[in-house]
């Protein structure tokens, strides 16, 4: 026992000095050179001078140390090693303990990609330098490709180098001058101005935009952005994003223009954008979540917005909604209001729910092969025209509607499953119309359907097909289906207060599928499918399709639909749907959507065709026939990325968007320019802009979007 304990104080003992000698071995300054001399004031030494002090390392032509001090004197062709950074100069009187000093005609190199220049640089401390007439730039070329030149600069590591009276050069030539600039050489993200955005568009004139990038903390940030048109007006945006724990996450987006006074124009004098999206969750398991996307002006967000789709799209929203799931059960509740415009009638479509809560379950298994759920919904509504509310004469109802529901599948035979489903549809209006009219009175009525719904699909076929060796490589499937459903007659339907209009379901509906597999990481995946579906109505007079007529009579079968699928790999897929009327005799309905390739790789194609035609309405106004086509193309031999985008209307035959887009790598810069013509706005807009990067500073982004991709 003396034994083992006088070994472990010897150890102790040992390891204590080897880490005292090792700390006095770390501080030792060692000098090597041709030639050196020893005084009491240092050291001097001449002829490829190396001086290490833990991690400084410095080699000249020559030196004078002054060994109490730590301070060094050294000239001639100066180089100074730290971690991340080499420092090169004419001479340098530097103190290796408290870092400070001075450098003269100095240049620098930061990891991983920062290079700078200075006629001084006084050193402050082991993180912050100061600058006198400097340069900085990211390129390695002997004449770099962009560089900023100031008078002074901060250069503080890992962060940021602060200019003062900067000007942007591209090789030789000065482009621009800036008072100030901050430039962020940190891998994190950083505040300061983003590169800005020029262009040209004939209504709107010269334009710019310019962004501030605020870094607020880890969790949050914020871009202010700043937009000058020449002939129309000022506009000023903000997007802030926030993200905390517990779930807590969201974005904010503003934006308010001021138009410039034109005679010839009837501009309002402002026009505003609020878009807010917020999630959370909350106490006992429940989840909130906001979203409002609004606009004051749909036709400012027509002639501004260089987002194509959304240019197009018509609609406001403001919705919150609280939710909770557990077990078998889902809890929810929602107030919201959804408006649509249409442009040709200058009219909009607007629903309220004040609120909506509806309480459901998944399927829970009562006894084989039984299974039981259920929904429940609350709702309070609104629903009208705008002229409507405008008038106060908006239809307006509160129901309570509980739908139970038995389910009871049968697979026991492989080739074969039927499924059975049996609900009750309960739903009572505290409000409706007053008999042969549309006078809403205080008279509740409870409306009761029961329904029956049978789900067969079968007789199932397989195929498989064999590769030389012997292994299936390719499994085909024929389920042809057929389902039968069946709701029961209410009386006084007339009376109930809906959106639309009621109706009820009697049909049978048919169809066949094919399915084609392959072996894929020794698991099937579908690449092609195909069918074809029909509905039959049994009481077409009851049915949605009492609304129209053929000859005078109801129609008894619906459409023939049919879709192909096609996904020979992640890259490539097409899908194809198609509607037939069979009264009529055409095509109402055609959508081709093919995508080939993938914008992240070396190139893509997309290309959407719709055709629509109402045969019941014989008017134009309800028919559509437009295709879009997108693409990309990198070519890293040219360093040039490319994008492109037409959309055409082909039953008007007109254009009604294009644009072309191309970005080129110059090494440490990069160009980007496109071109856009909106040909569906008041006056058709050609538009052009210009924005370039360069090194860590990001670009300004369009506050409206820009090519869809």
């Amino acid at each position: 026992m003396k034994r083992r304990l006088i070994w472990r104080s010897l150890f102790v003992f040992l390891f204590a000095l080897w880490t005292s000698v090792s700390a006095l071995i770390a501080q030792e300054i060692l000098v090597v050179a041709q030639h050196q001399e020893r005084t009491k004031e240092g050291i001097t030494a001449e002829g490829l001078v190396h001086v290490r002090y833990g991690d400084i390392e410095i080699l000249a032509d020559r030196i004078f140390l002054n060994t109490e001090t730590k301070e060094i004197l050294a000239e001639g062709s100066v180089t100074i090693r730290l971690p991340n950074e080499v420092i090169s100069m004419e001479s340098v009187r530097f103190n290796m303990d408290s870092w400070e000093g001075t450098l003269k005609k100095v240049q620098g190199m930061v990891q991983p990609s920062v290079f700078y220049k200075a006629k001084k640089v006084e050193v402050k401390s082991r993180k912050e330098y100061g600058l006198i007439k400097a340069t900085l730039t990211s390129c390695t070329q002997p004449v770099p490709r962009w560089k900023f030149s100031c008078s002074k600069a901060n250069f503080k590591k890992d962060d940021y180098f602060e200019m003062w009276n900067a000007v942007f050069s591209i090789k030789k030539i000065p482009i621009f001058y800036l008072p100030y600039l901050k430039y962020p050489i940190d891998q994190d993200r950083s505040t300061g101005l983003l590169t800005p955005q020029f262009g040209f568009s004939g209504p709107k004139g010269m334009f710019y935009s310019q962004s501030l990038y605020w870094a607020i903390k880890r969790n949050m940030d914020a871009t202010i952005n700043f937009d000058l048109y020449s002939a129309r007006g000022i506009g000023g945006g903000l997007e802030y994003r926030y993200l905390f724990n517990e779930g807590i996450g969201g974005q904010l987006k503003l934006y308010y223009f001021n138009f410039k006074e034109d005679p010839e124009r009837s501009d309002p004098d402002s026009a505003y954008i609020i878009r807010f999206n917020h999630s959370q969750m909350l106490p006992f398991g429940f989840n909130l979540v906001a979203d409002v996307d609004f606009q004051s002006s749909y036709d400012f967000l027509r002639e501004f917005d260089n987002n194509y789709q959304r240019a197009l799209t018509f609609n406001r929203r403001s919705q919150v909604y609280l939710s909770r799931s557990w077990s078998y059960f889902n809890l929810s509740a929602r107030v919201s209001k959804f408006e649509t415009h249409f442009i040709e009638m200058d009219n909009s479509v607007i629903r309220k729910s004040v609120p909506e809560l509806r309480f459901s379950s998944s399927k829970i298994k009562l006894f084989s092969p039984v299974y039981f759920s259920f929904s429940s919904v609350f709702q309070r509504w609104e629903y009208g025209w705008e002229a409507n509310y405008e008038a106060g004469t908006q239809k307006q109802s509160q129901s309570l509607t509980f739908v139970p529901s038995l389910t009871v599948p049968f697979n026991s035979i492989p080739w074969m499953t039927l499924t059975s489903n049996l609900a009750a549809n309960l739903t009572y209006y505290f409000q409706s119309y007053a008999p042969s009219s549309m006078v809403v009175v205080d008279e509740p009525l409870l409306s009761k359907i029961y329904s029956a719904n049978f789900l067969f699909t079968g007789p199932v076929f397989a195929k498989l097909f064999y590769a030389a060796d012997g292994e299936a490589k390719l499994k085909h499937i024929i389920e042809p289906y057929f389902s039968y459903r069946y709701d029961t007659p209410v009386n006084e339907s007339d009376r109930f207060i809906s959106i639309g209009y009621f109706y009820r379901n009697h049909y049978i509906q048919y169809g066949l599928t094919n399915r084609f597999f392959i072996k894929q990481d020794n698991s099937p995946r579908e690449i092609l499918s195909f069918g074809v579906a029909q509905t039959f109505f049994l009481e077409p007079e009851e049915s949605y399709m009492k609304i129209y007529k053929f000859d005078g009579k109801i129609p008894e079968f619906s459409d023939v639909s049919g879709n192909i699928r096609f996904y020979p790999s992640r890259n490539y897929s097409i899908n194809f749907s198609v509607s037939y009327n069979p009264y009529y005799k055409t095509f109402n309905r055609l959508n081709l959507s093919a995508e080939l390739g993938n914008y992240s790789g070396p190139a893509f194609l997309r290309v959407n065709w719709y055709k629509s035609i109402n045969p019941w309405y014989q008017s134009a106004w309800y028919n559509r026939h437009q295709i879009g086509v997108s693409g990309g193309l990198k070519i890293p031999a040219l360093s040039l990325e490319t994008l492109a985008e037409i959309d055409f209307n082909i039953q008007k035959r007109e254009m009604l968007y294009s644009a072309f887009s191309v970005i080129y790598h110059y090494q440490c810069l990069d160009f980007s320019a496109d071109v856009r013509i909106f040909f569906f706005r008041e006056k058709p807009e050609l538009q052009f802009r210009f924005s370039f990067g360069l090194g860590n500073i990001g670009k300004t982004t369009d506050f409206f979007g820009g090519l869809g991709f």
